[in-house]
């Protein structure tokens, strides 16, 4: 098993970069490094020139991969998503029930995320800060119908169509699946981030994962409502 998990590759659109990172050494330091520095000053006061120095390399060398930090960013989040994806599978594989699997699915969208050792060059904790702190800047612009096309965001949807038909396979005539499960996702990052930064703005009650329960409730509300 150890074998299997260390040859594990997230794979991500190929019109995110020029060059895949994971292809080189190099290509796995920037994106570490670019996470340890985006996670630390945040995307808009990032460089690539910060990221070269921060990685004992040169512009030149990060834009032969990407180019720019745009596409860098779209980088960091469809990884993200294939990342949640690949949980997903490998947690859903050998449940049967309906309602237990939409239970696991939702806790795995919304929960606080831990570290994978299975990819040595991508610390997730600090990935999954930069998605609740940076993801809508990957997509709030005004080439996003264009990179759309291109397929940019398709580990993206393809995750939130992989746990909407969880939805469908309980509930059929459940209108909204997919609209559902994208605010799921964004609105555990919108309370994650309150519960860090605005805490007035959510709920923190003893004993429990105060957002994964509530979505919980949310979606099974949702569905029950929709019958």
């Amino acid at each position: 098993m150890h074998d299997l998990l260390s040859k594990l590759s997230i794979q991500v659109h190929p019109n995110v970069f020029l060059k895949n990172p994971e292809s080189s050494e190099l290509g796995r330091r920037i994106v570490e490094g670019s996470i340890d520095l985006i996670d630390l000053i945040g995307f808009e006061a990032f460089t690539f020139k910060k990221l070269a120095a921060e990685i004992n390399s040169t512009e030149a060398s990060i834009y032969r991969y990407f180019e720019s930090k745009h596409k860098l960013l779209l980088y960091l989040t469809s990884w993200y998503w294939g990342w949640v994806e690949y949980r997903l599978v490998f947690s859903l594989a050998n449940l049967e029930d309906p309602v237990e699997k939409l239970l696991k699915a939702i806790c795995i969208l919304t929960s606080q995320v831990e570290e994978d050792s299975s990819f040595t060059h991508v610390n997730e904790v600090k990935l999954y800060n930069i998605v609740i702190a940076e993801s809508p800047k990957a997509y709030l612009t005004k080439v996003v119908d264009e990179e759309n096309k291109e397929g940019v965001f398709s580990g993206y949807k393809q995750l939130v169509s992989r746990v909407s038909q969880l939805i469908t396979d309980m509930q059929p005539d459940y209108k909204y699946p997919h609209m559902l499960i994208s605010t799921v996702i964004e609105g555990a990052h919108h309370q994650r981030f309150f519960a860090s930064h605005l805490p007035k703005l959510t709920d923190s009650l003893p004993g429990e994962d105060s957002i994964s329960e509530f979505y919980k409730d949310i979606v099974f509300s949702a569905i029950k409502a929709g019958k």
